[in-house]
C-alpha cells in the first residue's frame, strides 16, 4: 500500500467558534497502534523495535485493503 493511503483522519473535530479544524492522526496511524498493543501485549512476540513497529503498520495497511480504501 502506498503511503499516501492512511485511511484520512480517524478523529476528525470540526472547526468551532473557538479552535480550528483538526485532523487528528490518521486512521493507519490508529490501526497500526492497535496491532501494536496487541503485539506488545503477547510476550511471544520478538524482534527489534523497529521491526515491530513496521510490522504493526503492515497490519493496519492490510486492515484498510480489508476495509476498501486500497487505492
Amino acid at each position: 500500500m502506498s503511503k499516501g493511503n492512511d485511511g484520512g483522519p480517524a478523529f476528525p473535530r470540526p472547526a468551532s467558534q473557538h479552535s480550528e479544524p483538526q485532523e487528528g492522526m490518521t486512521i493507519r496511524d490508529w490501526l497500526a497502534g492497535q496491532a501494536l498493543a496487541g503485539m506488545l501485549a503477547c510476550p511471544s512476540i520478538g524482534g527489534s523495535i523497529d521491526g515491530i513497529s513496521r510490522f504493526a503498520y503492515e497490519y493496519a495497511d492490510a486492515m484498510l485493503r480489508a476495509r476498501g480504501n486500497d487505492e
